[in-house]
């Protein structure tokens, strides 16, 4: 039992629980980051941490790299986590999408439609994977990681001889260009007017997609029928199709939406960010701390976890570049340590 999972237990110098000691450190917590991003910083704190806009623009770029973060992970949790499918091909799905999204939008010059193209495509991919290699290995863990490992260097070879090796860029429409000016006082110049922090548009709306997005499957998942049915299949597949519903009928629509989110994720993410060989390795393995840091089959949990290892990563790139990566497997191992079965994830 992890440390959080004991309500019951207080702390020796009062009877505050441990679950209630958590609450308040993160009200704390809160409370001065709230106060790092819109208070006036004097000098001394602008010399430890660089600057406020070096600062604030470092918890910017965490939490939009998180949106971005979660709309790949929040596929993955539904296939790995929910599902029980260890699809280690999840980084590639989301490369294809970035590459398919990106010779749409050239073609037609219109990034939605790229956009759309992109989860299209992958969540049919999506469908013909479950359907012709998934299903077949139902139960077979090994199996599943090595015909996955399998398939993601055979895509890895294929999109780089169809691309070749070079870096694109997914063109944006210009009502996404420009910035936004944030009521964020970066510094007082000395006549006693105030700067304010712009940042890009953009990524302001891939936050805003991601949010949506998340409460949509949140909704989909606890309140629909088709989200009881998921949960049901997952706990007792016999009993659901004794009950006569079509349970490969299910999985495979979960498999194509799991799918079509990392393909939709590579579209946007290569508008942010951009398109090369070597992206799929890096999102597999940032949707696998994600999903292990926030517990596996909760989309809550993989909000959590990509806020926590965006953050990490944009911190760390500011503050501590050579060992920035380290951190978000520190925050891996110390999560295991205290809950092992992830921030939000159930215990088995």
């Amino acid at each position: 039992m992890s440390l959080l999972d004991r309500p019951s237990q207080t702390l020796s110098s009062g009877g505050m629980t441990l679950r209630q000691a958590w609450g308040v450190a993160g009200l704390l917590a809160a409370a001065v980051l709230t106060w790092l991003v819109f208070a006036v910083w004097p000098e001394w704190l602008n010399a430890i941490l660089i600057s406020k806009k070096a600062f604030v623009s470092a918890i910017l770029n965490g939490i939009t790299l998180a949106g971005l973060y979660f709309l790949v992970a929040s596929g993955f949790t539904l296939i790995f986590g929910l599902m029980r499918n260890v699809n280690l091909a999840h980084g590639s799905l989301y490369l294809l999408g970035a590459y398919i999204g990106y010779e749409v939008t050239n073609r037609t010059g219109y990034w939605l439609l790229g956009v759309a193209a992109g989860f299209a495509v992958l969540a049919i991919v999506g469908v013909v994977m479950q359907v012709f290699v998934f299903r077949r290995l139902e139960g077979d863990d090994l199996r599943q990681t090595l015909v996955s490992i399998g398939i993601s260097i055979v895509a890895a070879d294929l999109m780089l001889a169809v691309w070749a090796g070079g870096t694109y860029q997914i063109t944006t429409p210009e009502w996404l260009d420009g910035a936004l000016t944030l009521p964020v006082i970066t510094a007082v110049r000395s006549n006693g007017v105030s700067v304010f922090l712009t940042y890009p548009l953009y990524r302001v709306v891939v936050l805003a997609a991601a949010i949506v997005i998340g409460v949509g499957l949140w909704l989909m998942l606890h309140k629909t029928r088709v989200g009881m049915m998921i949960r049901a299949g997952v706990d007792d597949r016999a009993m659901l199709q004794a009950s006569g519903v079509n349970v490969h009928a299910v999985f495979a629509i979960v498999f194509a939406v799991g799918a079509g989110l990392a393909g939709f994720a590579g579209v946007v993410g290569g508008s942010a960010l951009s398109v090369a060989p070597g992206e799929d390795v890096r999102y597999l393995l940032a949707s696998l701390v994600v999903v292990i840091v926030g517990g596996m089959g909760s989309i809550t949990g993989a909000a959590i976890g990509a806020l926590l290892i965006g953050l990490a990563e944009q911190i760390g790139l500011v503050y501590f570049p050579t060992y920035g990566i380290v951190l978000t497997f520190v925050i891996m191992v110390v999560t295991l340590a205290i809950r092992p079965q992830g921030i939000m994830g159930k215990a088995r």
